[in-house]
């Protein structure tokens, strides 16, 4: 009975950790995008977000995050899958793991110094005839950073779904006479799809917001809306359009989170049924 009283008293510095650091914060975001430079009461930073400008930089947002996610899972995935195999597996994930803990602008600069126009990379191509070329402030410098970052993040549930698999399952896959193929589409990718949909949450949700590296490996090459959301409070100074951006962020993110459990739920709940 002590227990069950005192569980409220629990969750107070739950609900106060809540309030102060999540809805707070989004609160705030949601007051300052009612306003202009002037702080005035205004709808126009709501109605300049959906001018074509914001619109294709919207749009290119959503492709980079696309990319990002998509050669993450494409090399996350079969990692994942030979981590199952070794012999000290646990291990090999640590050591995939370890980077991540690495200062984020750490890491940037260290690819600043790789790719630069003097940085090893370069200097390999020249000794082998291709000549130097400009690999810092590309698409594919600011794509292949970001891959390197967020591959850790794709790999460890992908990992913990496919450590998880019953291996006899694919034995009787080969046994009524599947092949590779067949056996990973119809029985290894659908019992690990919910590991595959929780990597690309922590991907794509980040990669969509992406702004230090943005701006440290790309330049003015590309511009997403964490760089926007930077331009428009650091600046321009003008928080009201910086928040109006930060608004639609969140509503996106929280989109793609309510879509990608809904099916999480529903898979679960027909794998149940069967």
């Amino acid at each position: 009975m002590k227990n069950n009283r005192l569980r409220p008293v629990y969750t107070i510095p739950y609900a106060a950790w809540i309030i102060l650091f999540v809805l707070a914060p989004i609160a705030l975001i949601v007051y300052y995008s009612f306003f202009d430079l002037t702080g005035n009461f205004t709808l126009e930073n709501y109605q300049n977000f959906f001018s074509s400008v914001y619109l294709t930089l919207t749009l290119s947002s959503f492709w980079y995050a696309f990319l990002i996610t998509f050669f993450s899972l494409l090399i996350a995935y079969p990692t994942a899958y030979l981590l199952t195999k070794t012999k000290h597996k646990q291990l090999w994930l640590l050591l995939i793991i370890i980077p991540s803990w690495i200062n984020l602008l750490l890491k940037t600069y260290a690819f600043i110094g790789l790719m630069g126009l003097y940085g090893p990379v370069n200097a390999f191509l020249d000794v082998i005839g291709i000549g130097k070329q400009q690999i810092l402030f590309t698409d594919f410098s600011f794509v292949f950073v970001s891959v390197y970052i967020f591959i850790p993040f794709m790999i460890l549930p992908i990992f913990n779904a496919l450590d998880k698999l019953n291996p006899a399952l694919i034995d009787a896959s080969r046994d009524l006479g599947a092949n590779s193929w067949t056996t990973f589409r119809r029985v290894i990718w659908p019992l690990t799809i919910n590991g595959v949909k929780s990597g690309v949450q922590v991907v794509f949700i980040p990669a969509l917001s992406l702004f230090m590296i943005t701006r440290l490996i790309a330049g003015n090459k590309v511009i997403t809306l964490g760089t926007a959301i930077e331009q428009q409070f650091l600046v321009t100074q003008n928080w009201g359009m910086g928040s109006t951006i930060a608004v639609f962020l969140i509503l996106f993110m929280f989109i793609i989170m309510l879509v990608t459990t809904a099916k999480e739920k529903e898979a679960t709940n027909n794998g149940k049924n069967r």
